[in-house]
């Protein structure tokens, strides 16, 4: 007898756009064939039994820094992609922070060429932009890229500034009349500049906050909304680390204008207390906040306002993290925690939840709404007949010690070192490929065959030539 599909998840409580289902899935050719009932289990090559557990879309991580090319001393594609398949991350969107930058567009298909054969992810990038590169907007597609990171301040591995009033104008305005979505490191150079002339350099991790302080996040933010309000730009601003800031975008987006944003784990997780404690562990930028912060991002995480969850999964080494405060560079691993982090928190914060709205909310914020922003809609993000068979099998009450032993990232460390988690990753699929598997007497992972996708222009009217607008009376 032939086996009807490939792969078929029973016993599972699938989470769809619909609701959570209790059944299975099962997988034809790297895509979802059919949701079922559980009197209905098709027949299939493979069966794998969920034991009750939950059904996750893949969770698409669009905030990842996996140093390809250039800085793979600290992180590379092969360890990367293995801390996000172990997270239950099936795709990832790099950052152009890289040697050499991601700031020419034909360099998307240079680096994609060299990811190639060592990622277990599927992947995309964001393009970069420096004060001379801001025309080569004009030659974007988007099979390169349908979004542009844009530093308004900048650290050690980022050093390519957007300081001048009249650069950032421009940047925006192209942007605009080619429907690329910018994605943002919304902190004002000039507020830190500024402070750095009258402020000594921070000599403990006690005063990193306040030599990074709010307000160059808020000047930031402040500016986006201005600069979008006046050109019509569709801008995604990352790692919002306060509560005014989080008012703003939110206000912002009521108010009608084509503005949203992310919100780390890591800014979810931790608070000032908490720097004492783990000094260059979650030394980062923006900084971390008090509690007050972190509680009013969780509300705005549960409001609906934050549209998505990146990790910024940011590597360093224990040696170059282990300098002076003065000089140890921002950034921590982060892809392979950013779903048991949230899960954690959520369960924790908000016991009135049942788990089924848990992880319905998750879904929406690391699946749904990342695929919307980036163009991947018609293929990635959610559990639906036709769409790529990304998933994870999620185990809700779980509960573990995490440790460096569990850590997948080069470095080999985590910020969460000792946290008990609740939730756990059994099983990651990605188009019909189990590439992480703990199920059995150890941990495996799949093949690295990972793909560079395309994705569909994500803003309305996106991508238009030079002709395409003039005819269009643009």
């Amino acid at each position: 007898m032939t086996a009807s599909h490939d792969l078929v998840i029973t016993n599972a409580r699938v989470v769809t756009p619909d609701g959570v289902l209790d059944g299975g899935i099962a997988v034809t050719g790297g895509r979802v064939a059919a949701l079922f009932a559980p009197d209905q289990v098709p027949s299939a090559a493979r069966t794998l039994d969920a034991r009750g557990r939950y059904v996750l879309p893949g969770v698409i991580d669009s905030h990842v820094h996996f140093r390809t090319p250039g800085l793979t001393h600290k992180e590379d594609w092969a360890h990367g992609s293995r801390a996000a398949a172990a997270g239950g991350v099936t795709t990832v969107i790099d950052m152009p922070n890289t040697q050499p930058p991601l700031t020419e567009p034909e360099l998307a298909a240079e680096k994609a060429a060299i990811v190639e054969g060592t990622s277990l992810v599927d992947y995309r990038f964001h393009m970069g932009v420096t004060v001379d590169s801001v025309e080569n907007l004009n030659r974007l597609t988007p099979r390169q890229a349908t979004s542009v990171k844009v530093f308004m301040t900048g650290h050690h591995t980022a050093p390519n500034i957007i300081r001048d009033p009249v650069v950032l104008d421009r940047i925006f305005a192209i942007a605009a009349e080619r429907g690329i979505r910018l994605v943002l490191h919304a902190e004002d150079d000039g507020v830190f500049s500024l402070l750095e002339q009258v402020q000594d350099p921070p000599a403990g991790y006690d005063a990193y906050e306040s030599a990074h302080p709010r307000s160059g996040g808020i000047v930031a933010a402040s500016r986006v909304i201005d600069l979008v309000r006046k050109y019509g730009t569709h801008a995604h601003v990352l790692h919002v680390s306060s509560s005014e800031e989080s008012d703003l975008l939110k206000a912002a987006g009521l108010a009608g204008l084509p503005i949203t944003y992310e919100v780390t784990p890591h800014h979810l997780s931790f608070s000032a207390p908490d720097t004492q404690r783990l000094g260059a562990r979650i030394r980062l930028r923006p900084a971390i906040r008090c509690v007050k912060d972190q509680g009013r991002l969780w509300d705005a995480v549960m409001d609906g306002s934050v549209a998505t969850i990146g990790s910024d999964h940011a590597p360093h080494t224990v040696e170059e993290k282990t300098r002076p405060a003065a000089d140890a560079p921002p950034g921590l691993p982060g892809v392979q925690e950013l779903l048991i982090a949230l899960h954690t928190g959520m369960r924790r914060r908000y016991p009135e939840l049942s788990q089924d709205e848990v992880v319905r909310r998750i879904a929406r914020i690391t699946a749904e709404r990342p695929a919307e922003l980036f163009g991947l809609a018609g293929r990635k993000g959610r559990l639906a007949v036709g769409m790529d068979a990304d998933f994870s099998l999620f185990d809700p009450d779980a509960t573990w010690i995490m440790s460096s032993e569990h850590a997948q990232a080069k470095v080999g460390w985590s910020a969460y070192e000792g946290w008990t988690f609740t939730g756990r990753v059994d099983v990651t699929v990605r188009r019909g490929e189990v590439i992480w598997d703990r199920t059995g007497e150890r941990p495996r992972f799949g093949t690295p065959t990972g793909i560079w996708l395309d994705a569909e222009p994500s803003v309305p009217g996106g991508f238009q030539d030079n002709a395409t607008r003039a005819a269009a009376g643009a």
